[in-house]
């Protein structure tokens, strides 16, 4: 691997692990024999057939080879031609609001601001007075016309109050950086005209200082507090418990097997940890903290988690935000929007908080991932990341979540660094069709989305989905990654994009390396543990065009399968 991950690697010869005085392999406990099996490790990387015991591989090689290996007990799985790979690593998502999406209104599918009124309305006519009506992943741009009365492009709140004014409704952006709320809600939260901004927010006016229900970052924040604050702890912790379950098996079905949690709370970790202790935790969860600087100090190192439970569970990373998104222009730029030359877009997190942050994750072992899309951002982040890495140790592998807006000057600084760009394919082909009119052409080709660039430069690039921003579908992922095509068909810069096994290699070992997992996961090398996912399709080979239609037959989790679809062939 082109950033030292086999030197990594532990790795068993065929033939020579498990064997009896007689010479004969030990009997393993799963075989998968009779496909393609794409190992990710230079050392060995294709063959038919490997064996799992005690959770890891203990040999990969042929059928007649890993054959030997088959006895009574052993669970034999037919591949029948598919393709088998490493398990695949969200490298960012959100856990739990993945979780709660599956149980929300879906606005994803909108394609006009009427229509998402509709939809709450709708909602409303089933449900009693007073509850609150919580929706998420509408997007402007992505809408047939702008709204009647909007303000910089974005629906005001006229149309949802009189449609449903007796609940309180609270829609998030399909970016989660941003939300509107209907009256009843800014109400509940005790927004109204002489409401100042909270910091690192930002509530939209009417020009007579009425909010128009559009909040910005932090803003939103304000009234999903208000929302919860009904909720008793008991309640809330039931309600993050089911999020949790919901998510890790959604997560398994698309062939995760590993999930890094960007952005959890202490609760978060105490619910996690219980269900990994009572054996309801499937796939491997590696969480971010997003706690203030303060509350980690205090309680931090409490919480930190290696490679608990068997290896399901790990705490060792904390998670800031340095900005917001492009979609609502909270992305913080060097320059203007093109689109709205009065802005920059702002940063989130107060700079001493960040340096405090900084500050204790070089002291205490932790590794910083932090939320930088706009171009000042990312130059922000690096400038800090300089300042305190070398208080942080030989190894740290600190992160910037997303980094999809450089400054040409800045894409050479990862490498030089030893930052992880923890990026997400799909948001190219998503963002693309309006990505031009918000920084302009040329920003637009230097720096958006610079897979290429920044793998030529020598960072490591760790893909994922961000998910519940973008569906955790992994091959509409793939595809995006290997092709930046856009809805219509054109490609976003395709000068940018990885090759098949490149965009595998940010799927899998790359996304173990972020999370220091690359001894245990990442390949399927003997010595690791059976982390795998077969697929119906062989996404490195086939036409594009036939990708999306990939299923994933069986996702195995330290040997143990936690997913199977429907007619998955049983031995």
């Amino acid at each position: 691997m082109r950033f030292g991950l086999s030197a990594l690697a532990t790795v068993i010869l065929l033939g020579t692990c498990g064997c009896t005085p007689a010479d004969r392999p030990a009997e393993a406990d799963l075989v998968l024999r009779g496909g393609r099996v794409v190992t990710v490790d230079p050392q060995l990387p294709e063959a038919t057939a490997l064996a799992v015991s005690g959770g890891r591989i203990v040999a990969v090689g042929d059928d007649r080879a890993i054959g030997r290996r088959i006895g009574p007990r052993t669970r034999v799985l037919d591949l029948a031609g598919r393709l088998a790979i490493p398990g695949l690593v969200e490298s960012h998502g959100h856990l739990v609001s993945l979780g709660e999406s599956l149980d929300r209104l879906e606005l994803v599918s909108t394609r006009t601001w009427d229509e998402v009124v509709a939809r709450v309305a709708e909602r409303a006519a089933t449900l009693p007075k007073g509850t609150w009506i919580v929706g998420r992943g509408w997007h402007q741009e992505k809408w047939d016309a702008i709204p009647e009365g909007a303000i910089g492009g974005f629906p005001t709140r006229e149309i949802l109050d009189r449609a449903v004014p007796d609940h309180p409704v609270l829609l998030t952006h399909a970016s989660g950086h941003a939300a509107i709320a209907n009256v009843a809600a800014l109400e509940a939260a005790g927004i109204a005209a002489g409401t100042p901004d909270p910091e690192g927010g930002k509530i939209e006016r009417y020009p007579d200082g009425r909010p128009t229900g559009l909040l910005h970052e932090n803003a939103e924040a304000v009234v999903d507090r208000a929302r919860l604050a009904g909720s008793s702890p008991e309640g809330r912790r039931r309600d993050l418990e089911a999020a949790a379950e919901r998510a890790l098996a959604e997560a398994a079905r698309h062939g995760i097997t590993s999930f890094h949690d960007a952005g959890a709370t202490f609760e978060t970790v105490e619910v996690l940890d219980r269900l990994a202790a009572e054996g309801r935790l499937p796939i491997r969860v590696r969480v971010m903290l997003s706690e203030p600087a303060a509350a980690l100090e205090a309680r931090g190192a409490s919480y930190r988690k290696i490679d608990a439970h068997d290896g399901l569970l790990t705490v060792r990373t904390i998670k800031r935000w340095a900005d917001g998104a492009l979609g609502n222009r909270g992305a913080w730029l060097l320059a203007p929007y093109s689109d709205a030359p009065a802005q920059t877009g702002m940063p989130v997190t107060p700079a001493d908080e960040l340096e405090r942050t900084a500050r204790f994750a070089a002291h205490s072992g932790f590794q910083l991932a932090v939320h930088a899309i706009g171009d000042r951002a990312n130059r922000e982040i690096l400038d800090l990341y300089e300042r305190h890495l070398p208080a942080a140790g030989p190894d740290p592998r600190w992160r910037i979540e997303h980094a999809q807006h450089l400054s040409p000057a800045d894409i050479p600084r990862f490498a030089e660094l030893g930052v992880i760009a923890a990026m997400q394919g799909i948001h190219c082909a998503s963002d693309g069709p309006w990505v031009p009119s918000r920084i302009g052409a040329r920003r637009a080709e230097e720096g958006a989305y610079v897979w290429r660039s920044l793998r030529d430069s020598g960072a490591v690039i760790a893909n994922g989905t961000d998910v519940p921003v973008e569906a955790i579908d992994p091959f509409a992922n793939f595809v995006a990654l290997i092709s930046r095509r856009l809805p219509g068909g054109t490609a976003f810069h395709p000068e940018q994009a990885l090759g098949r096994g490149e965009a595998l290699e940010a799927y899998t070992l790359a996304g173990a390396y972020a999370s220091f997992d690359e001894r245990n996961t990442g390949s399927l090398t003997p010595g690791k543990r059976a982390d795998i996912a077969v697929l119906s399709r062989d996404i490195l080979s086939v036409p594009i065009e036939e990708i999306a239609d990939t299923e994933v037959v069986w996702t195995i989790v330290g040997g143990t399968i936690v997913h199977e679809r429907a007619d998955g062939v049983r031995p």
